[in-house]
């Protein structure tokens, strides 16, 4: 069969992930007309949030693992499917309760998309142009956190809110047949489940993201954060263990002896951590110190969003060329230096042109981190090992966006509050130095990424575990 056409390779995977990732930022901008259509309590609403977000991270590992069995294709087609039509449910939800249930739907279609999107797009281009077409599907994708804002923002200002989520219909639709003439079925070597890691894996996962999400509610000192967090920690080290005895393990532990992996997926977190952490919080401050609509708060972030498009297909080319070292380094000094810029320049009135250029500063920090991690992960493995490695990464990078929203909502808490533009100043620049911190510390990791060709990781024999 003659290979696909590079372009049409990138549309057919990185389609889905856009519908993923729009979907996921402008239903938070929504949430006020929601909540006067539907009503309910604001805590009610913030699981249309949460829902997804507690699937989606929880399901992750286990998406990529089926991939791997039961074939990659069938699986990321099967999640478009799900997220398609749960969609169209959240569209037609006539009450809160139906539209989490919906939400939730959505997320595990949506754990199907990720991790998959990138292993197919690895299989179906030849290595010499893998990172360009990662770099090109990184601009797509996120293309989603550039418009989400926006769309959202029209919609608190008017729209009709059931539109967040038709628009996904068509999308859906489009994907479907495109992924399934355009991509080959593939599958891991491991053709058997590994039940129990399938279940320690997502229990625990949940238990921990589902803990994050309401340290802040319930206090980062009660029984009830410090229960989930060790409940999930004890799952983990659990699933852990068991890999090191699974005769087909979902996550063989071997992946992390390539530097390339381990210090990307370190990376990622902190990347995640920090970036996604101090904009959950920076893009309220455009609303509630500066009294802007969402819309035209959206406007004024483009200089941030629009930025990896545009940056993240250059990173690609780039990464084949100088390796993703020197690349994600300095995205990650970028963006920690323009968190610390946004952090000492914050205050009550400030004019948006000084926003300006550390906006610019991150986005283009973000667009040489995009497609190089990714470009890292899946190098420094075997192709066998790709789905295995993409589904780890993504579990890794949720998490470190639910830790960075949750440690830096408490920090805010903290020193700050919605009482007033300074309350909330006063709240918002600890966190977003925090914020500057962590990704600093990533920018560290980022130094233990291979050079310019990284050595696979030799695939082992799975070791067979013997009756006690």
């Amino acid at each position: 069969m003659r290979p696909r056409p590079v372009w049409l390779v990138v549309l057919a995977t990185a389609l889905p992930m856009f519908m993923a990732t729009l979907d996921n930022l402008v239903v938070t901008g929504a949430l006020p007309v929601i909540r006067t259509e539907l009503g309910g309590s604001l805590e009610t609403l913030q699981w249309v949030v949460n829902a997804y977000t507690l699937a989606f991270a929880t399901l992750l590992l286990t998406a990529s693992g089926l991939g791997d069995r039961i074939g990659r294709r069938r699986v990321f087609v099967g999640g478009i499917v799900l997220f398609t039509a749960a969609s169209a449910a959240a569209a037609l939800s006539t009450d809160a309760t139906t539209l989490i249930l919906a939400r939730a739907v959505q997320g595990v279609g949506a754990a199907a998309v990720m991790p998959l999107s990138l292993t197919l797009l690895a299989a179906a281009v030849p290595p010499a142009r893998r990172a360009l077409a990662i770099g090109i599907w990184g601009g797509v994708s996120g293309l989603g956190v550039a418009v989400g804002p926006l769309v959202g923002g029209a919609v608190v200002d008017g729209l009709a809110w059931q539109w967040i989520f038709w628009l996904n219909v068509p999308f859906g639709v489009l994907a479907v047949p495109l992924a399934l003439v355009v991509l080959r079925e593939s599958r891991g070597p491991d053709r058997r489940l590994d039940p129990l890691g399938l279940l320690l894996s997502a229990v625990g996962v949940l238990a921990v993201v589902y803990t994050v999400v309401r340290a802040d509610a319930e206090g980062w000192g009660s029984a009830r954060t410090i229960g989930g967090l060790v409940l999930g920690a004890a799952l983990l080290v659990g699933f852990t263990a068991w890999q090191r005895r699974a005769a087909a393990p979902l996550l063989p532990l071997r992946l992390f002896r390539s530097r390339g992996f381990s210090a990307a997926n370190a990376t990622a977190v902190g990347f995640s951590f920090g970036m996604f952490g101090a904009v959950f919080l920076l893009a309220q401050f455009l609303q509630v110190v500066q009294g802007l609509s969402p819309f035209e708060a959206g406007l004024r972030t483009m200089p941030w969003t629009l930025a990896p498009m545009v940056v993240a297909p250059i990173a690609g080319i780039l990464t084949g060329r100088v390796g993703p070292r020197p690349l994600v380094a300095a995205g990650m000094v970028l963006q920690a230096g323009a968190l610390a810029w946004l952090a000492a320049v914050t205050t009550v009135d400030v004019s948006y042109g000084t926003l300006v250029p550390p906006f610019l500063l991150a986005g283009v920090g973000m667009g040489l981190t995009f497609a190089p991690i990714a470009t890292a992960v899946i190098t420094g493995v075997s192709d066998a090992d790709h789905g295995k490695a993409s589904g780890a990464n993504s579990t890794l990078r949720e998490l470190g966006v639910a830790l960075g929203v949750a440690v830096l909502t408490a920090v805010f808490t903290a020193n700050g509050s919605y009482a007033g533009g300074q309350a909330f100043v006063d709240g918002l620049v600890p966190a977003v130095w925090i914020a500057a911190g962590v990704v600093a510390v990533g920018a560290v990791g980022a130094l233990f990424l291979p050079g310019r060709r990284p050595t696979p990781v030799a695939v082992e024999p799975p070791v067979v575990p013997v009756p006690a």
